[in-house]
């Protein structure tokens, strides 16, 4: 049995269709044939379905493409290690971060990074943190920068830093004269935060309801800056980190009282997962960018 023919066969799994994969391969429609009738030959089982012209997948097919899209990818991994290994300070790495971290923060890093490593790519992602490990855990991210509130295994993280965590008031609420709260003052107010699932909900949930508190959601969404702005509008009130480099005005920032509750923001990646020695050169520059900013 060669390579090709588990290209070949993976191929024709995909298009599903004899004449479109053999131009796919540039090889001829009746070769592509004859190589895929070998391969059943010694796999010992027919693996298509065949009417006509149309060709599909059977159950051994499907049961042997997963296993053939595996050896492929580890192949391509392989091969993608050794390539790096013999060109030091190249290479890629993929890196996903929360929305409502400092608008300046992640340029600043990446900037920061390029300069230091100009040969290795990045490739950036910004979503909320069960999006991130989802994708992470997929392979298709290296790294990201979360709140590590809902992690486990096989997922690794450590401490970057923190963020200490703020009230949010319109200019004209009752409390913006206030140089710090108690939450106990918020029981009545109309709450807007982000979405069920984000790691900054359950954090703030979780602060109130250490103080009995159930809110009331006046609103629910997707991006910090949306929340705050809102706030501003005067439709209700939120519990943010510093907003840093977002301009919006008519709105309070408040220090809780005691100023006790922080969000913890870790680099996190997969355990025992191959990093490549961009990867690794990434992670460590990460390491001492947050070790020098403390």
């Amino acid at each position: 049995m060669e390579w090709q023919q588990f290209e070949y066969f993976r191929t024709l799994a995909q298009m599903e269709h004899v004449t479109k994969a053999a131009e796919a391969l540039s090889i001829t429609q009746p070769a592509l044939s004859r190589s895929i009738a070998r391969f059943e030959e010694e796999i010992g089982a027919p693996l298509f379905e065949r009417q006509g012209r149309s060709i599909k997948l059977n159950k051994y097919g499907k049961l042997f493409l997963k296993r053939v899209d595996i050896m492929m990818k580890e192949f391509e991994l392989g091969k993608k290690e050794i390539q790096e290994l013999l060109e030091p300070g190249r290479g890629s790495v993929s890196f996903g971060f929360l929305h409502t971290l400092s608008t300046n923060l992640i340029p600043d890093v990446i900037a920061a990074f390029r300069c230091k490593f100009p040969n290795i790519t990045i490739t950036l992602k910004q979503s909320p943190s069960h999006s991130l490990l989802e994708d992470m855990q997929k392979g298709e991210l290296d790294f990201c920068l979360v709140s590590p509130i809902e992690l486990h295994t096989p997922i690794e993280w450590t401490k970057l830093f923190s963020e200490q965590l703020f009230v949010y008031v319109p200019k004209t609420h009752m409390l913006a004269e206030h140089t710090s709260i108690d939450l106990h003052q918020l029981a009545e107010e109309p709450f807007i935060l982000l979405k069920q699932g984000y790691a900054l909900r359950i954090l703030t949930e979780e602060m109130l309801q250490e103080k009995g508190i159930q809110p009331k959601i006046a609103f629910e969404g997707d991006e910090a800056d949306t929340i705050a702005g809102l706030v501003a509008a005067g439709l209700g009130i939120s519990i943010l980190p510093d907003m840093k480099g977002t301009d919006i005005n008519n709105i309070i920032k408040i220090p809780i009282n005691p100023p006790e509750y922080e969000r913890i923001i870790a680099l996190a990646w997969v355990d025992g997962r191959y990093l490549s020695p961009a990867a690794l050169q990434f992670k460590g520059f990460i390491f001492d960018y947050f070790a020098e900013e403390k």
